[in-house]
């Protein structure tokens, strides 16, 4: 089943328990589990700036006015003085596999794109996670290449795809 009515809206309070959980429970977040964190954590970040930080952020994405995950993005930079964003995304269990992956990251890189002047937003994602591949590319990204050795999961060292989209590629109708 499509969602028709989806969303990205700033953290509220009632969202910490969902933030929370993400935290504690291994099969949650599915191949991006890095072992339990302080679940209190995501209390002290809210306090901080309610995640909405200079060199990065968080939004909760809304389906039928509830909350349904979160995406985020983080400052990155090559070198010199222009930056780039890496995003990223997880929703809860229950509200995968409906198309709302790809079309939020498609509303970040445009709430990215229109609010920041950065050039590049840029992704990663697993080799076996074809989902997120497939989400990715219908977000308008174009994959870049394998990044080797790029993260520790599950005892080992582990091959990653970078994916990319600049602000002159192609908008995406979401």
């Amino acid at each position: 089943m499509w969602m028709t009515d989806l969303d990205l809206r700033p953290v509220t309070e009632a969202d910490l328990p969902m933030l929370r959980r993400f935290a504690v429970e291994p099969g949650l977040i599915g191949n991006d589990w890095f072992g339990f964190r302080d679940p209190r954590a995501q209390d002290r970040r809210f306090a901080l700036d309610g995640y909405l930080g200079t060199d990065n952020g968080r939004l909760i994405v809304t389906t039928e006015e509830q909350a349904a995950g979160f995406v985020t993005w983080s400052e990155g930079r090559y070198g010199g003085a222009a930056s780039y964003w890496e995003i990223g995304i997880v929703l809860l269990p229950e509200r995968r596999g409906r198309g709302l992956g790809w079309r939020a990251q498609a509303l970040l890189c445009d709430y990215l794109f229109r609010h920041t002047p950065a050039q590049r937003i840029q992704a990663g994602t697993q080799p076996e996670n074809v989902a997120e591949q497939r989400s990715l590319v219908k977000a308008g990204f174009q994959l870049e290449g394998t990044v080797r050795a790029a993260e520790f999961r599950a005892g080992q060292w582990r091959d990653g795809l970078l994916y990319s989209r600049l602000r002159t590629d192609p908008p995406v109708a979401v």
